[in-house]
């Protein structure tokens, strides 16, 4: 057996692993980045974030035509060709991951298309489709990912009963579609598949969508899904399912007062995800794993095995993809032996339903678990002639405010766009901002960008398009 020598070696080639890839890259490093995936990018680019955000635009633009009579516009009612919907999605997946291979290229990473078994902690074995190689490496990143969690009495080995992966191939548009989960992976997959025209049945065992988010950014969310849906079912569990003929039958229990039958064409199941460390060879090495299943990881990224780090959802924590792009960075200067950790860190949150929510910071809901005395300002899109001239002012805008200091510990969002508005919070958050500092940051009129600005004028009780608290005059001296 004769091994390639390397210095480091990235297992996996999603968001977290081609990023940890190039920026070692960059700084000298000599790198080789194992994928198993034809295309880079990762669950995000082949089976995540990128699909899911296609898929909500193109559904999108189907109701939009559809409401468009109120503005004096009128369409014939929109056709769906579900072949050509799928060449696009996949001919846009293909243009990204391979604009992420060429600058791999250019940079000198060596990229091998295989799966990736820890002989020891120090020797890679590659199974590729010419046979295997052999890796020893100064260090390896573990950036292998996560896969949908199905539960064993979901899995019946039919093709009708769907986890996201198989909901983004598109095969389909079911006429009755459960979904199992009001997360924001059940919330944005059933938005589109309602728009495509599926009658969609929402199952949530918990009292409210959307958890972790606040209730009043989550109300515009489940307002819009009641209208969408057939029905959303809240405090519902699923029991028992099984195959009857071309449909799933389903049992399900109504927040204990009883239980229903029901038939459906196709069942999403969206109920979590697990990380991709079975097969792995982690046995072989020091590396350990929590509860579930996640690899254990200090605030340098780095496990209990000296040579192995970890990165992005196989370490656990917030599974998303620029959570896991900032973790390669720390891992790659932890390697370089400088200062770095991924520590009071602000990490925003989006879910691409209709309309978009967008957290970062602290929540009202964690500052009242936690104690912490804040205040919150509030503008409602209501008052915006933005929100207003396109028709969407079912949005909120709201700051979570230290009262001493008057800084901004979190800002939450709901609302068309909310995702692209969410970086001004992260970076208020970030640089200590105040709620003056963004009061006093003109902002450019007409835009949603200006309900931040208003938000924080709300608290000093004197924005222009809201009526706000009054705040006591200032002492003479």
């Amino acid at each position: 057996m004769k091994a390639t020598k390397t210095e480091l070696v990235i297992v996996g080639g999603g968001p977290g692993g081609y990023a940890a890839a190039f920026y070692a890259a960059d700084r000298g490093t000599r790198v080789t980045l194992i994928d198993m995936d034809a295309r880079l990018g990762g669950v995000c680019l082949n089976r995540g974030c990128i699909p899911s955000k296609a898929l909500l635009h193109a559904s999108k633009l189907m109701t939009e035509a559809r409401d468009s009579h109120a503005r004096g516009i009128t369409f014939q009612p929109p056709a769906l060709d579900l072949a050509r919907m799928r060449a696009w999605k996949e001919g846009m997946l293909d243009k990204l991951a391979q604009g992420v291979e060429g600058l791999g290229k250019r940079r000198g990473v060596e990229m091998i298309r295989g799966r990736g078994y820890f002989e020891n902690s120090a020797l890679l074995r590659v199974e590729t489709a010419g046979g295997q190689r052999y890796f020893e490496y100064e260090h390896a990143i573990i950036a292998v990912g996560s896969k949908p969690a199905i539960p064993a009495a979901f899995d019946l080995g039919n093709p009708r009963v769907m986890t996201s992966n198989e909901a983004l191939e598109l095969e389909d548009v079911p006429q009755d579609l459960l979904v199992i989960g009001g997360g924001y992976i059940g919330m944005e997959l059933g938005t589109v598949y309602a728009a495509l025209g599926s009658r969609v049945v929402l199952a949530e065992a918990l009292p409210s969508i959307l958890a972790g988010a606040d209730a009043d950014l989550v109300r515009p969310v489940m307002r819009y899904a009641e209208r969408a849906f057939q029905e959303v079912r809240l405090g519902a569990k699923v029991l028992k399912m099984a195959t009857s003929g071309k449909k799933i039958k389903v049992v399900m229990d109504l927040g204990g007062q009883q239980k229903k039958e029901e038939l459906f064409d196709r069942v999403l199941v969206s109920v979590g995800r697990a990380p991709n460390c079975d097969d792995l060879g982690l046995e072989n090495t020091a590396v350990t794993r929590d509860e579930k299943g996640f690899i254990k990881v200090t605030a340098q990224q780095r496990t209990e095995d000296p040579k192995l780090l970890a990165i992005g959802d196989v370490a656990g924590g917030m599974m998303l993809a620029h959570k896991a792009a900032r973790e390669a960075r720390v891992a790659v200067e932890v390697l370089a032996g400088e200062s770095s950790a991924f520590e009071r860190i602000v990490i925003p949150a989006v879910v691409f339903t209709d309309p978009e929510v967008a957290w970062c910071g602290l929540t009202e809901q964690e500052a009242r678990e936690k104690g912490v005395r804040v205040e919150v300002a509030k503008f409602p899109w209501t008052a915006s002639g933005r929100a207003l001239s396109f028709d969407r002012t079912d949005g909120l805008t709201k700051l979570i405010i230290e009262p001493d200091t008057e800084r901004i510990l979190g800002v939450g969002i709901v609302g068309a766009g909310a995702g692209e508005l969410i970086g001004e919070g992260v970076f208020a958050i970030e640089m200590g901002a105040t709620a003056r500092d963004l009061a006093e940051s003109v902002h450019p009129h007409p835009t949603l960008s200006e309900t931040l600005m208003e938000c924080a004028e709300v608290f000093y009780g004197h924005a222009t398009h809201a009526m706000g608290r009054p705040r006591p005059k200032a002492e003479a001296d």
